[in-house]
């Protein structure tokens, strides 16, 4: 039999397409074996496929676009099926842009939690003769609600809303089969019928549906119509609070996956729909504060202990051991902070008594066999790394005396061995973590909440990981972001970079699996830094700021572009610290001379260069942390700023002829020594550098590895797309329907100040403040000039901006984004709890999470209210809930 494949795609220059599916005609469902499409004309592509349909009887298909760089780009819809009936087929269909905001809406979050569909189904009309079958999808129709198709003849009762033809719901689609009508061709609409008041509700938006007959002449014709055009957009709002802030009468000294129930009955309670969390991945590498940071997890997939409630812990055995910490718990429970190390201490010391009670009995216990069973691939290597780290005091595994290198049956000897039953203590911790957070979704869930997790860009250096899988890490460089307003010289997160060729080798399992233990507890997820995924900003190892790092990939700047402009281009001027007696007066003033003897030497051109012992940022760093007295420690500063007084960094690939600018290289003292003509020069390659050259190269590194990633994954998927921001970035987002972070102190567009909510883009998420910055009433006192500008400006009032952020203040804030047309607007629990006089903290200061320009910030800010607290504030409760439902958000 034939099947006539016509796709709607309105095509550029260049491009191509292709079908494939789970049938060997259309390429087993492998992309490289895919069957071309013909184009036809500017709105058709086609294909005409003889398929056996003894072979198979339902096809499952997608189209595949490969773009002018040659890129393969998969549509978004992944619901494309027939049954095969033994005749000849027409297929229409329209390319499903993955960007098309309806697809969210088939996303887990939707399907499963926030609109789960209530459809109101009929029997699909079987007709034997020659008929056309018309697919279309329309999410968030309400109970009761289906769709209706009117339009001209009689098939359609000639546009009559009266008794309109309903359609039936199959799969994701709403089906209707008619038989072929005559005439050359078919005008129709969709629409919303209510089945309970028998009533015709509303047309879809946009205008009428047109086929024209003569594109077919099949026994059975099959289209696949898009989206119900529906002009109303669904908005929801949520809190962002990590879990370690959280406090209840129940949890012991830091927010527990218990908690979440707690901040489920607040947020329902309030008319919030998302809780968005950071990352609670395991991060014990020091078992010190160092620890607190969340982003540096030892595990991709192991949940952090810090998050485990011991009593829950102790209800399946063992409960006594923990009658007598009643007091402990309360004493670190009334802490304004976290106190991190002993929390962990005390929980791990406990944890190891419950399982020595508990150990025997979970070896016969079928959920925790199965746990262990479906989570193998990731859980045995994990534990054995937490076991070796602390037998060789440790979480560099490159020092250990044994088993630096992973080695799988090493592992299995390890659990065999005598101290196996040590590592499967690991196990018992993830087992209980995994029910604890379980029970927590579960409960959400049923309360029509959504929880949204965070992948952080890197992974840690010392970690399982990067232990098990070094090859598909570049061990040799460091991952940061470049200088900006909140870290002037740059950040260094000191994880090593993706190697990215290699993950691509085996179609990226190392990054499905992590969505897939992730999916086991999030319906969304926040991708940290995701301009990553175009280009990092990769540190060589020997420096400490990230001020000394570059863009990779990168296009260079060759020796060649610079002797064509006639730069006076010497290798040791431009790529090396200039270092004259002025900048070290400027730098050191009357240490100047001691810093000459103790750390440079003289060049012999009226120069200095470090000493070989001090010429990286790295060595500098070593030195003066081995320094017992203080007396020098001050010079560490200024020699780090030697160090990155440079013009261009060499290519690690070719050092003499390939170069990179460094981050803001007009700011040197270097720089400011050149004659004009080389400044200006180098100006004109510095912008073009950063702002042109490397846009198509970003593009084609993102399109390889965000559409590959996306499909791994059902989960709402946003974007933290701050920084430096590649102008391509916007339109790679927009295409794929990766949700945009939108925040009103740092604007997208340079020129302007500040960012209205108002202008937000539809798929996108909307906060005035994240963990990374003050809060709305911490900001509001920093620049007491900015403030005024916004005062006047965006919140449009006259006069004098009051000195502190009062309660009104805030709350004009919070009700400026919960009216933006953004689907999502996500506030930090401060900044909404900042709306309330009575009940907000006194000191802005004590709820800042974090401190980006600091490597050694301790991260261990908690609310100071209890969650039970909160529940019983109704007038605040209720006013929230109110503005949320005004908004149109609740």
């Amino acid at each position: 039999m034939i099947i006539s494949f016509h796709l709607k795609y309105t095509s550029s220059f260049g491009e191509s397409l292709f079908i494939c599916g789970n049938n060997e005609k259309i390429g087993n469902d492998q992309f490289d074996a895919a069957s071309p499409l013909t184009f036809l004309n500017k709105d058709y592509w086609v294909a005409n496929i003889e398929i056996d349909e003894k072979q198979v009887q339902n096809i499952q298909y997608k189209y595949l676009l490969k773009n002018k760089d040659g890129i393969l780009i998969i549509e978004g819809e992944k619901e494309r099926k027939l049954i095969l009936t033994g005749k000849s087929t027409t297929i229409i269909d329209i390319w499903n842009y993955s960007g098309d905001y309806n697809n969210c809406f088939y996303t887990q979050p939707f399907l499963e939690t926030l609109a789960p569909h209530l459809a109101t189904n009929k029997r699909l009309d079987a007709i034997k003769s020659n008929y056309l079958e018309l697919r279309v999808k329309a999410p968030l129709l309400k109970k009761n609600e289906t769709v209706c198709i009117i339009g001209g003849g009689k098939e359609f009762n000639n546009w009559s809303t009266e008794k309109p033809q309903l359609l039936s719901y199959e799969g994701s689609w709403y089906v209707i089969r008619l038989k072929l009508p005559d005439g050359p061709e078919i005008i129709y609409k969709y629409g919303v019928y209510n089945v309970k008041d028998k009533k015709f509700e509303f047309f879809e938006s946009g205008e009428n549906r047109v086929l024209q007959t003569s594109m077919f002449d099949q026994q059975q014709v099959i289209i696949h119509d898009g989206f119900f055009q529906n002009a109303n957009y669904w908005k929801g709002a949520g809190v962002a609070v990590p879990v370690f802030s959280l406090r209840s009468k129940q949890s012991f000294g830091s927010g527990e996956f218990t908690d979440l129930k707690l901040l489920v009955d607040w947020a329902k309670q309030t008319g919030l729909k998302i809780i968005q969390l950071l990352p609670v991945n395991d991060t014990t590498a020091h078992h010190s504060e160092q620890d607190s940071y969340p982003y540096a997890a030892i595990s991709a997939f192991a949940l952090h202990p810090l998050y485990i409630n011991l009593f829950k812990v102790g209800a399946m055995g063992g409960h006594e051991i923990l009658k007598s910490l009643k007091k402990k718990q309360k004493e670190l429970n009334d802490l304004a902070d976290l106190d991190y190390e002993q929390v962990m201490k005390l929980k791990i010391s406990l944890l190891k008594e419950l399982y020595v009670i508990q150990g025997p009995g979970l070896l016969k216990d079928k959920t925790y066999l199965e746990f262990i069973e479906e989570n193998k691939n990731w859980l045995k290597a994990y534990a054995a790394f937490c076991y070796l780290r602390d037998k060789n005091g440790n979480a560099d595994f490159t020092l250990w005396k044994n088993n630096a290198v992973y080695d799988e049956l090493a592992i299995d000897k390890m659990l065999s061995a005598k101290h196996g039953n040590e590592i499967r203590f690991y196990f018992f911790v993830q087992f209980h973590l995994h029910l604890q957070l379980k029970e927590a979704v579960k409960y959400a869930h049923e309360n029509h909440i959504i929880l949204k997790g965070d992948i952080p860009i890197g992974v840690f250096r010392n970690g399982c990981d990067a232990w098990m899988h070094p090859h598909l890490f570049n061990m040799e460089e460091q991952s940061g972001a470049p200088p900006d307003d909140f870290a002037i010289k740059g950040q260094n997160w000191g994880f090593p970079t993706y190697n990215w060729k290699k993950m691509q080798e085996d179609g990226f399992q190392w990054w499905n699996a992590r969505f897939r233990q992730m999916n086991h507890y999030f319906d969304a997820f926040r991708i940290d830094h995701i301009l990553g995924f175009f280009r990092i900003w990769s540190i060589p190892l020997n420096a400490v700021e990230g001020i000394l790092g570059r863009f990779t990939p990168a296009i260079p700047i060759y020796k060649s572009e610079l002797d064509a402009r006639h730069i006076n281009f010497d290798h040791d001027r431009f790529c090396k610290p200039y270092i004259t007696d002025q900048i070290l007066n400027d730098y050191f003033g009357e240490e100047a001379n001691f810093v000459k003897a103790k750390y440079l030497e003289s060049n012999g051109m009226g120069q200095y260069d470090l000493l070989k012992e001090f010429n990286t940022q790295r060595k500098v760093e070593k030195y003066f942390d081995g320094l017992k007295e203080n007396s020098l420690k001050h010079f560490r500063n200024g020699l780090k700023e030697l160090i990155s007084n440079v013009i261009l960094i060499e290519d690690p690939h070719d050092h003499q002829n390939e170069f990179h600018f460094r981050i803001a290289m007009d700011t040197t003292r270097s720089f400011a020594a050149l004659d004009d003509y080389s400044k200006q020069q180098l100006k004109e390659l510095y912008i073009n550098y950063f702002y042109h050259r490397q846009e198509d190269l970003w593009r084609r590194e993102a399109m390889i590895k965000l559409p590959a990633l996306k499909s791994g994954t059902n989960m709402l998927i946003c974007g933290e797309d701050l920084g430096m921001v590649p102008s391509c970035v916007h339109s790679v987002m927009s295409q794929l329907g990766i949700l945009s972070l939108e925040i009103q102190r740092m604007p997208k567009d340079p020129a302007t100040e500040f960012f209205h909510p108002k202008d937000a883009p539809y798929l996108s998420v909307v906060t005035p403040s994240t963990h990374d910055m003050s809060t709305i009433r911490g900001w509001w006192e920093e620049d007491r000039v900015k403030t005024q500008r916004f005062y006047h400006f965006i919140l449009g009032h006259y006069g004098e901006a009051p000195y502190f952020c009062e309660a009104w203040i805030n709350k004009e804030i919070i009700i400026q984004h919960l009216y933006s047309p953004a689907m999502w607007a996500i506030f930090q629990l401060q900044d909404l709890l900042g709306m309330d006089e009575k009940i907000r903290r006194k000191d802005p200061e004590e709820e800042r999470i974090n401190i980006p320009s600091d490597p050694n910030h301790y991260w261990r800010y908690r609310m100071h209210l209890y969650l039970e607290d909160l529940i019983k504030e109704k007038a605040f409760n209720n006013d929230l809930k109110e503005d949320i439902t005004k908004s149109g958000r609740a």
